[in-house]
């Protein structure tokens, strides 16, 4: 039989898939009209909106909900896909309204969320909305268009910054592009790339928040076997001023040959850089030379290859002045570098469990032996209840972590409510952040085949900690003693 979190993943990819064919519907409808008028405006045609699937949110608050309730879905479920939104007096409502909706698909063809731009430019309302991460949607692990992009004839991928750029590119004969979910590129999202191609062009906006996209990406991709080159889009001239733009732009104002000229002749990475850390300095002045020479060895002494640095440092000490400098001052900085690495992975070695702490910071464990246990209870209760009692192991209170007693908690009362678990149900008490990490945790892998002694295990170690740091069953000349080591250990000093 499936578990509960595959049952749900399976149930809100289908109210996503029937959100997706309602905003569609509403596109094409009078509801729709002034997202329609915008397509036109933006010049998107019929059969680019059909092949992204475009949709329209109405000016309404409960649009979506009654029409999904009207299929079946319930609020829980609806809450839990983050579709709508819970008001302060409990009551919810649409999150996307007035808005232009684009269907986010994963590179199996499912909806796993959805985003929204405003149409209306005196809206006060974000320009853009997203969906907020669920148990079937992670930011970090999509990318939009990738579904598309990845059937392209081309041998590239382009990277772009946001979904009309892409929208945009793909109608203009630029199949191959994509883009990442309103965040800087993640590891999660190269090594999906890795799957399609080996060669990247960035080609994120031409403002300041664009040239350190740019940076941020080149940087992670620097130990990848990817080959990657960096796209510059020129300003434009308005009325004889200079003005930013981005890919849609100039499709718009200089044509797709115009563009496919500017991608056959764009940089690779290393000389993007050194490009754009040379802006910075007037290489004529000596101060700035060092500087200069200081910023650019820290990125040289990350290139892996051996003949790819020589070539780079030699570029930089050329435009530098500083042929020999430059050399001693990339092989210091490879040295600390070194050094640096090392140190961490002493640490790592000595935390092995420090890669298992939660994304979000607020929801980090302070102790690792006893969130492990716990995990491991939360995910018995989800897969296999059959092996806890009538009465609860655990109290709230012995739980290291908060969130995980709470959750726990929770969990447990809809048992003994309704008799069975429903993780849904836990996006009326809890965020969607803290609902994906139990979700997270429910799918690590867990042996049901010794899961009783598993529990007694789990529960022996959380009881041991919770005694350990509270003090409880000891006498008070212990329970002095284990607070001072405890206070000892968190940087408390003795004072004679």
């Amino acid at each position: 039989e499936q578990g509960e979190s595959s049952r749900l993943r399976a149930r809100l990819l289908e109210l996503n898939r029937d959100a997706a064919r309602f905003y569609y519907e509403l596109l094409h409808d009078k509801r729709g009209e002034a997202c329609a008028e915008y397509l036109n405006q933006r010049r998107i045609t019929r059969r680019t909106a059909v092949n992204f699937g475009l949709g329209a949110s109405a000016d309404e608050w409960d649009g979506l909900l009654t029409a999904m309730a009207r299929k079946g879905y319930s609020k829980a479920e609806l809450l839990a896909a983050g579709l709508v939104v819970q008001g302060k007096g409990g009551s919810v409502y649409d999150k996307f309204r007035k808005r232009l909706i684009f269907p986010v698909i994963d590179v199996r063809g499912d909806v796993v969320a959805f985003g929204g731009r405003i149409v209306d430019k005196n809206d006060p309302g974000a320009k853009y909305m997203n969906s907020p991460e669920t148990i079937i949607y992670s930011k970090r692990r999509v990318l939009y268009g990738l579904n598309l992009a990845k059937k392209s004839k081309r041998e590239n991928i382009i990277l772009v910054e946001g979904n009309i750029d892409v929208v945009m590119l793909h109608q203009a004969g630029f199949d191959n592009a994509c883009a990442s979910m309103g965040t800087a590129l993640t590891t999660e999202q190269i090594r999906l790339l890795s799957r399609y191609t080996k060669e990247l062009i960035l080609c994120y906006d031409n403002d300041n928040a664009g040239r350190i996209a740019t940076q941020k990406a080149l940087e992670l991709l620097n130990d990848t076997d990817f080959s990657v080159r960096v796209l510059e889009l020129p300003n434009r001239i308005v009325d004889g001023q200079p003005v930013k733009q981005d890919a849609d732009d100039f499709i718009k104002y200089q044509g797709r040959d115009a563009f496919e000229k500017l991608l056959s002749g764009s940089a690779n990475g290393m000389e993007f850089t050194l490009s754009q850390v040379a802006d910075k300095y007037d290489l004529k002045e000596d101060k700035d030379r060092i500087a200069y020479a200081a910023e650019i060895a820290e990125t040289l002494a990350r290139l892996g290859d051996p003949v790819e640095r020589e070539v780079y440092t030699t570029r930089a000490a050329e435009a530098a002045g500083l042929p020999e400098a430059m050399r001693m001052e990339v092989e210091r900085a490879r040295k600390r570098s070194y050094a640096k690495e090392k140190k961490q992975q002493e640490r790592r070695e000595m935390n092995p469990v420090s890669d298992r702490q939660p994304i979000e910071r607020g929801m980090r464990y302070a102790n690792m032996r006893s969130a492990m246990a716990e995990e491991g209870v939360l995910r018995l209760l989800c897969t296999d209840d059959s092996v806890f009692g009538d009465a609860p192991p655990l109290r709230e209170e012995e739980f290291s972590s908060p969130l995980l007693g709470r959750l726990f908690a929770r969990l447990w009362q809809q048992r003994q409510e309704s008799g069975r678990i429903s993780l849904p149900l836990l996006a009326e008490s809890f965020t969607p952040d803290e609902v994906s990490h139990l979700s997270t945790i429910v799918q690590k892998p867990e042996s049901l085949k010794n899961a009783p002694q598993a529990l007694r295990d789990y529960i022996r170690i959380i009881q041991e900690e919770y005694q350990k740091h509270s003090g409880a069953g000891l006498d008070p000349l212990a329970a002095a003693t284990e607070k001072y080591k405890a206070q000892l250990g968190h940087g408390g000093k003795q004072h004679g």
